[in-house]
């Protein structure tokens, strides 16, 4: 239901509203540097030059999508798999970005320019509950997760040597460990639950029968159910 006119958010000021998200942004942003520092050295561990692995947190920008392609890739998958299996892991920022055009002002190229701005949390906390976006939030939310994200890769890709073996410091089991908490997050929320359930089922059953990358690559493609379900209204 849309929600009355009393009980809609007051809008700050851009100034204001771009500070507060900002420190919104804060404690997602420092647990993007441990786990952005984990893909780093991973990611050098596959064999990633540094310049390679800076460059995929810089423009790809998505800890699901990184590693996603990451395990294909060190479980001797193709890159076409992990480049695919990295493209529909980030299927649902296409409904989240049309859910958020109409609050950025603008042409097109200026509009989807903002709309990089968008990850996970930061369109959350954006979200007016009225069907509308503060843009400036969304700015300062993700603007401290973006530099922490690049600060936690390249100091994961140079240290990498220094921490030496992975499984030392338990960094090899952080991939498997963060997809089972993105499972177990969306399992809790109604409108995912069939997705991630169904993911997780095409998975399990495909990791014995077919070669690396697959499983990841077809269950990906469960996210493609979760793409009406970001439009309904509340």
């Amino acid at each position: 239901m849309p929600l009355e006119p009393d009980d809609r958010e007051a809008p700050l000021p851009p100034r204001e509203a771009f500070r507060d998200g900002v420190r919104r942004g804060l404690p997602f942003a420092a647990v993007g540097f441990v786990l952005s520092l984990s893909f780093g050295v991973l990611a050098r561990q596959a064999g990633f030059t540094a310049l390679q692995t800076i460059v995929t947190s810089a423009f790809v920008f998505a800890g699901s999508a990184q590693f996603a392609a990451l395990s294909i890739v060190v479980a001797g998958g193709g890159v076409g798999a992990a480049v695919s299996a990295a493209g529909l892991m980030n299927a649902r920022f296409l409904a989240m970005g049309i859910a958020l055009a109409p609050s950025l002002p603008g042409r097109a190229a200026s509009r989807a320019a903002q709309g990089q701005a968008v990850v996970d949390s930061s369109w959350a906390m954006a979200n007016r509950r009225d069907g509308s976006f503060d843009r400036w939030l969304l700015f300062g939310a993700t603007l401290p997760q973006y530099l922490t994200w690049l600060l936690g890769t390249t100091t994961g890709a140079f240290a990498g040597d220094l921490l030496g073996d992975v499984e030392r410091f338990g960094l090899d089991a952080v991939y498997p460990t963060f997809f089972l908490g993105l499972v177990i997050a969306e399992l809790k929320d109604p409108k995912s639950r069939l997705t991630a359930l169904v993911g997780a089922g095409i998975a399990l059953a495909l990791v014995p029968v077919t070669p690396p990358g697959v499983p990841i690559l077809a269950a990906s493609a469960a996210a493609l159910i979760g793409l009406t379900r970001y439009g309904e209204p509340r």
